[in-house]
């Protein structure tokens, strides 16, 4: 592949044999030394852009953190880049804004799918096709966050480009769609929104490879809106947590 040199990925400076074929997704660098602590002899193997990435184990398993950044274009190409060396499971730890009123700050998001509103995706599959995570990391991540005891919810969360679309959308030229859109979605039952998802489903489609995603609610404007307790929480070890557990349970099922 003319952007491999030396081995080496191109975005991600990443070559074989440097990650796991087990990687968990934070969007924010700054969050992998975070993850890398529930590890095993976790390493910083690369550090290139918005990717950064440790290696360490999990029950005896070689497991990665590659971060991806903010929105659907970065993070296909992490997932590109880390399929191309050998990675095949991966976990996508982040934050959300909740949309159902249920849904509150603090709370996990556990997305089954995701409403591809984004671009990235379109430029790997017609919008007719699903963008969905993988089952069987689905059950895991509900199972986790069962054991942990961790407030939950399971189901569709949306995935857009513009954060400030989403949250001051009579500002932008097409209101009109985005409002009538939101509506659209909230009608659905559709329990939050983020950046991600849809991207990292749509392209673990096409590259044959296993995703999920855990989110934490940092907090839900309908909620304000509806005059509703709606605190701004950043505390992101408790999805990390729920990851670690869910992966951890996983490689033991595959032993």
């Amino acid at each position: 592949m003319k952007y491999v040199k030396d081995g080496y990925q191109y975005h991600t400076q990443l070559k074989k044999g440097d990650v796991g074929k087990y990687v968990i997704l934070p969007g924010d660098p700054k969050r992998c030394a975070t993850i890398a602590r529930y590890l095993d002899h976790a390493e910083v193997v690369a550090d290139s852009r918005e990717y950064k990435t440790y290696t360490g184990e999990l029950e005896g398993e070689k497991v990665s953190v590659t971060s991806t950044g903010i929105g659907g274009p970065s993070a296909a190409i992490a997932l590109e880049e880390l399929t191309q060396i050998g990675a095949d499971t991966f976990l996508r730890v982040g934050t959300c804004g909740g949309m159902d009123l249920s849904v509150k700050s603090g709370d996990i998001v556990i997305a089954t799918g995701a409403i591809r509103m984004e671009g990235t995706s379109r430029e790997y599959a017609p919008i007719e096709f699903p963008a969905l995570a993988d089952h069987a990391l689905t059950s895991a991540l509900i199972a986790a966050a069962d054991t942990l005891k961790k407030p939950y919810h399971v189901g569709v969360v949306q995935c857009k480009d513009s954060f400030f679309g989403q949250h001051s959308p009579e500002t932008k030229p097409v209101s009109y769609e985005l409002q009538n859109k939101w509506e659209a979605w909230l009608r659905m039952g559709c329990l939050a929104s983020e950046m991600e998802s849809a991207a990292l489903f749509i392209v673990g489609s096409y590259l044959r490879v296993k995703v999920a995603s855990v989110l934490l609610v940092i907090a839900n404007q309908e909620r304000e809106k509806a005059g509703l307790p709606n605190p701004v929480l950043h505390d992101i070890e408790s999805p990390i947590a729920t990851a670690v557990e869910a992966l951890r349970q996983y490689i033991k099922e595959k032993k």
